[in-house]
């Protein structure tokens, strides 16, 4: 069956950058065919440990396509299998309203104007990674559909680990980095180390050359 996946890029000193900053990489992301769209505007609680393709409300957003204004909630667990560990062994609690969704790029600055950027945690979730690019595909070898993408910009700083298994157990001695203004993607099969050189490409451009790269399996 194999394992997903999530694998993060982020600024070594945890930044929000500004709305505008966050717009032009959203957008070049797609126009660089990066990723391909359909896009999803999300802004509340949101944990960046979630797991993209399974509970997360981006997970939500992009699988299900509900309705603009939809308030997406992480599916409450049985308390007896609750695990109070921090995310991501844990669970992860988000709610967050989905505040625009569109196939064109450019639709997503006027949305991003009118969020709560800075007071509330906001994410751009993209349908897939774009495996019509050569280099995107070379770098994953095979094409998978089902490897969505999310840039987030956080109200606050979250931790990411650097590399963890989702079914170890947590380390809270363990490598973990500050996130704020961060991309992360998924996938099931990897053959190649690092992120993907186009994301590689467009983060250093909007964030700065300095990234640090880090993965949760599981």
């Amino acid at each position: 069956m194999g394992t997903w996946t999530d694998e993060f890029l982020a600024p070594a000193v945890p930044t929000l950058v500004a709305p505008d900053t966050f717009g032009r990489l959203v957008v070049d992301l797609a126009r660089e065919r990066v990723v391909r769209t359909p896009w999803a505007l999300l802004a509340g609680t949101l944990c960046v440990n979630a797991s993209l393709n399974w509970g997360s409300v981006s997970g939500m957003a992009r699988w299900d396509r509900p309705p603009v204004g939809t308030v997406l909630r992480t599916k409450e667990v049985p308390e007896d299998l609750r695990d109070d560990d921090p995310p991501p062994w844990g669970d992860s609690h988000e709610e967050a309203r989905l505040l625009a969704a569109g196939e064109r790029i450019l639709d997503v600055l006027p949305a991003l104007r009118s969020a709560p950027y800075g007071r509330r945690d906001v994410a751009v979730a993209f349908a897939r990674m774009d495996f019509g690019r050569k280099a995107v595909r070379r770098h994953f070898w095979w094409e998978d559909h089902r490897t969505p993408l999310v840039a987030f910009a956080l109200a606050a700083p979250q931790h990411l680990p650097l590399a963890a298994n989702r079914f170890g157990e947590p380390d809270g001695d363990g490598p973990a980095h500050p996130v704020q203004t961060c991309v992360v993607h998924t996938y099931k099969h990897l053959p190649m180390d690092g992120p993907p050189p186009p994301l590689a490409a467009v983060l250093s451009r909007h964030l700065g050359p300095e990234l640090v790269n880090g993965k949760t399996r599981g």
